[in-house]
């Protein structure tokens, strides 16, 4: 069983990112607030690009060794930058994305701070980027591990109508990245947020 420190080198640890176009700023430091939760997306159903399935769930990550695997193939610059952001031990949500009922499956930590995105370099990886050059590489991943299930499924569908509440009336989620900035695959929630949304689990669903 690997270690979180050979997640980069184990590739049944590999995470399959959703997808490969870049965007986003330039190449340079983020001036956003440090914070210390985070929504990270992922595909839980197969999906084929390039050849490459991109499928990959939080039950996949549950299975891997140590439930650990490397949060690989974010080709977005501010989404790279938020991961330069964090520290080990803080915790995110893993949220299904591009599926028939997108929302948030579970908890996760972070295992390993932000680090050389390998798949960068692999001409036969989905996530290939020939400008990148490993004397000066662009891309970065961290390490993630699986902590729990959700008590339920928070879909996204529950999570707008939070969101229209508190932009109407005020509340945590009037600002929510999920739906401010809603194409990054990796966002950060205040405590705010995060701590709303995580008392919705021992609630019933909005309707």
């Amino acid at each position: 069983m690997p270690s979180v420190k050979d997640a980069d080198k184990t590739a049944g640890s590999r995470r399959k990112a959703a997808s490969s176009v870049k965007s986003g700023s330039k190449d340079t430091a983020d001036t956003t607030p440090e914070y210390s939760h985070w929504l990270m997306k992922s595909e839980p159903e197969s999906r084929l690009e390039n050849g490459i399935d991109v499928k990959f769930g939080i039950e996949d990550l549950k299975a891997l060794p140590d439930q650990t695997g490397c949060w690989d193939g974010v080709r977005n610059y501010q989404a790279r930058n938020f991961m330069r952001q964090m520290k080990e031990g803080q915790l995110a949500f893993f949220y299904h994305s591009n599926c028939k009922e997108p929302g948030i499956a579970g908890l996760m930590k972070i295992a390993k701070e932000a680090y050389v995105d390998h798949t960068q370099f692999d001409k036969k990886d989905v996530h290939y980027d020939a400008s990148s050059k490993p004397e000066n590489p662009k891309w970065s991943m961290v390490d993630v591990q699986y902590q729990r299930m959700m008590k339920r499924y928070l879909p996204l569908s529950e999570l707008k109508k939070y969101h229209h509440q508190h932009s109407a009336k005020g509340g945590p989620l009037k600002n929510l990245a999920l739906f401010t900035r809603a194409r990054l695959s990796v966002q950060p929630l205040t405590k705010e947020e995060y701590d709303f949304i995580l008392s919705l689990e021992d609630k019933d669903p909005l309707v």
